[in-house]
């Protein structure tokens, strides 16, 4: 009498195993691709908050407040985000300040989501769509009223 499994299981091991393959890679590749644009959209709130906390520090007094107020905004915010990689191409410009006449100042960070595709390609998956599935551009924003 022979052991084993019969004829017709012969490779259903192998049908289950790519199945579960497929919905495994693709919860590993979606926690993957999703970490990278939630990292930089929580370093994005944090620099531009920290660009608004700096800011305060200026005397109002001072000659040419409101410009030097927009100035130290972008700079510390930019300070904050040199840590990206250059892969990524995050540009000074993507980062403004506005000071307005009610002594509003608001440091707005915009990225645009298509230079993290093309260091971290997606991938379409069927019956899920493309991952990661990103916004056009990722923003973030602080404001103060001084």
């Amino acid at each position: 009498m022979k052991s084993g499994l019969p004829r017709k299981q012969k490779g259903a091991a192998a049908i289950e195993f790519a199945l579960v393959f497929v919905v495994f890679f693709a919860v590993f590749y979606g926690m993957l691709s999703y970490s990278l644009p939630l990292l930089l959209m929580q370093s994005f709130h944090q620099a531009a908050a920290e660009g608004v906390r700096r800011s305060v520090s200026l005397d109002p007094t001072t000659p040419g407040y409101s410009a030097l107020v927009v100035q130290r905004a972008k700079d510390a915010a930019q300070a904050q985000l040199n840590w990206i990689p250059g892969s990524l191409k995050f540009l000074p410009g993507y980062i403004t300040a506005t000071y307005t006449n009610n002594n509003l100042l608001t440091v707005k960070i915009t990225y645009p989501s298509a230079n993290i595709k093309a260091v971290l390609p997606a991938l379409v998956l069927p019956g899920v769509g493309t991952v990661p599935n990103l916004p056009t551009n990722l923003t973030a924003t602080s404001s103060l009223q001084f």
